[in-house]
């Protein structure tokens, strides 16, 4: 019988090492913050609120003046202003029910402008509108949320 190996597992060839670990890793500081745990608010979180707490501040003084009408208009537009600063104020403290806030403020104030361009065909509507969107669509990320308690 030719040369057979006794045990028919072994082979020629190198055993393979153990894949490389490096033991140091959590003992370094390392730059940046980990995947998940990104902390403070964002410079476009903080735009909006500030563009939100101004839109809000004009509504409700036009409200007041009678510029809506001297219906309950005047009251729900100055319900709806409440609650979008009260929205604004949960964001920048990064609350879930203030981003919730004021993200369907966003969307409820796009859906106005583009109503009212629908209604009177002002060309400014639709580019407020268009602001409102980009607003909520960047409120929407991931990157938004993940930052939020």
């Amino acid at each position: 019988m030719p040369n057979t190996p006794e045990n028919p597992h072994t082979t020629d060839t190198p055993p393979v090492p153990p894949p490389a670990q490096d033991l140091g890793f959590r003992s370094r500081h390392l730059p940046g913050t980990p995947a998940g745990e990104a902390k403070g608010i964002l410079p476009g979180m903080a735009l909006i609120g500030m563009y939100l707490l101004l839109i809000a501040m004009l509504n409700a003084f036009a409200a007041i003046r009678g510029t809506f009408g001297l219906s309950t208009a005047k009251y729900s537009i100055l319900g709806v202003c409440t609650l979008l600063v009260v929205g604004v104020f949960g964001l920048f403290r990064l609350r879930r029910w203030g981003w919730a806030l004021v993200t369907a403020g966003c969307l409820a104030m796009a859906a106005g402008y583009f109503y009212g361009f629908h209604r009177t065909h002002i060309a400014p509507y639709v580019i407020q509108g268009l602001f409102a969107m980009v607003f909520f669509l960047y409120l929407s990320r991931t990157e938004v949320r993940e930052r939020l308690r």
